[in-house]
């Protein structure tokens, strides 16, 4: 892993024409992890993160009797042994750190094994809720509990395998408890029928869940995204690649969008699977040139400078709109996120975190429950120093105002270790500055 200052300067070098490769998916990575220890046989996965969120998945499956190891001259190469469906070591207890998608998806997981299960993180991820899960765990048979009402971590879980059934769900905060016990049932001992109860929130990761695990060989049944159903069924070891994280591709093209020139980002492409790809989208919406190649994509800025405002739904990528209000700094009139009210039970409540840092910038910022209207600033900023709450997408998307603005320092760089550890390397290769403070 890389080493970091306490902080960053990040300052524009000119207009981008650069080249980009992306990460490993998280989001595919840790699907692919535990679904290959889930399996019967020897997985070997290709083109995984490097970062903390992976290590920590991969050291919980080991804890639990999966051994997965990463292959010593390409660490983005991963071979998982695993359990056929049932864990080999019981009563184990998990330390999951800050790792959300972790927590969510091996809180339904562990309840294949047997004995106590006792899953915890840090101080943040002990108020990021879980009720809902444990919720829907209970109503499938399941001794589950969890702190404060039910609610938050650390969860318990007296496990003696999954007895399948009908459970709901509710899909308002997080699609990681529907993907989490979606991701169990082949292993129940009967059919599990989820229902969805409210609007699902981030359905492309529904989609990406059940796409992985058909994969690897399990079909799931489903009404929309209203009702989905799991026969018992096995998952079959496989050799796996693993696209580019469509989220780290984002910040190539707001670096670009920021900046001006171009980059071309030669992993994520027309045929991602991801939803946060629909950013190139959007960043077309607001008069950057988006091109799009089956396993590649190209982003220009628009001619002159200035992105063009306006309403965007990210209810389907809410990771990006850290990456899009910081663009907004740079649009010629008020721009407004919509249906993102999620993120505020993230790695830190990023609306309040977001709407905090943008003023640094001479923004008018208004904080809805789940939308941001952001007016840019007058005139061009000063130096800023920006916070970034121990939250890498904070640490990220702020970067990419050095790429059109002298003098904005990154706090805590480090954060960024969770998800993409080479990010600022990147960033500084694309062309952007990037120099301790």
């Amino acid at each position: 892993m890389p080493t970091y200052p306490d902080r960053y300067v990040i300052s524009p070098r000119g207009p981008l024409d650069a080249a980009a490769t992306a990460p490993g998916s998280k989001s595919i990575t840790n699907r692919a992890l535990l679904i290959a220890a889930l399996a019967g046989g020897r997985s070997r996965l290709e083109g995984a993160l490097v970062a903390d969120d992976a290590a920590v998945m991969i050291a919980a499956l080991n804890a639990l009797g999966a051994a997965s190891r990463r292959d010593d001259d390409d660490p983005t190469v991963i071979d998982v042994d695993g359990v056929e469906g049932r864990w080999t070591r019981a009563g184990v207890d998990l330390d999951l750190g800050l790792s959300g998608t972790s927590l969510r998806f091996l809180t339904a997981a562990v309840a294949l094994g047997r004995g106590r299960y006792r899953l915890d993180g840090n101080a943040r991820m002990r108020e990021r809720p879980v009720g809902d899960l444990v919720a829907a765990l209970s109503g499938l048979g399941v001794r589950a509990s969890a702190a404060r009402g039910d609610a938050f971590p650390p969860v318990e879980i007296d496990a003696d395998g999954l007895p399948g059934g009908v459970t709901e769900v509710a899909g308002d905060r997080s699609s990681q408890f529907l993907s989490g016990l979606l991701i169990a049932a082949p292993y129940a001992r009967a059919a599990t029928t989820v229902v969805v109860t409210g609007e699902l929130q981030s359905r492309p990761f529904a989609d990406l869940t059940v796409a992985v695990m058909r994969d690897f060989g399990v079909a799931v049944e489903r009404d929309g995204y209203a009702r989905f159903t799991v026969a018992p069924g096995r998952y079959r070891a496989r050799h796996y690649r693993i696209e580019g994280d469509a989220m780290a591709a984002g910040y190539a093209w707001g670096a670009a969008a920021m900046a001006g020139g171009r980059v071309r980002v030669d992993n994520v492409g027309a045929a991602s699977r991801q939803g946060d790809r629909a950013l190139l989208d959007v960043l077309g919406r607001m008069g950057c040139e988006a091109r799009w190649e089956e396993n590649a994509s190209t982003l220009a800025a628009p001619v002159g400078g200035r992105l063009r405002a306006g309403t965007f739904d990210l209810n389907d990528l809410p990771d990006q709109a850290q990456t899009l209000a910081v663009l907004a700094l740079a649009a010629d009139g008020p721009v407004e996120i919509v249906r993102i009210g999620n993120l505020r039970i993230k790695e830190t409540d990023r609306l309040r975190a977001l709407a905090t840092e943008l003023r640094k910038f001479g923004a008018t910022v208004d904080e809805g429950i789940d939308a941001l209207r952001i007016v840019p600033p007058p005139a061009p900023p000063g130096r800023v120093e920006v916070e970034t709450y121990g939250d890498h997408r904070m640490a990220m998307a702020f970067s990419l105002a050095g790429a059109r603005w002298p003098g904005v320092a990154i706090r805590d760089p480090a954060c960024v270790a969770k998800t993409y550890p080479g990010f600022f390397d990147d960033l500084r290769a694309w062309g952007v500055g990037v120099d301790p403070a």
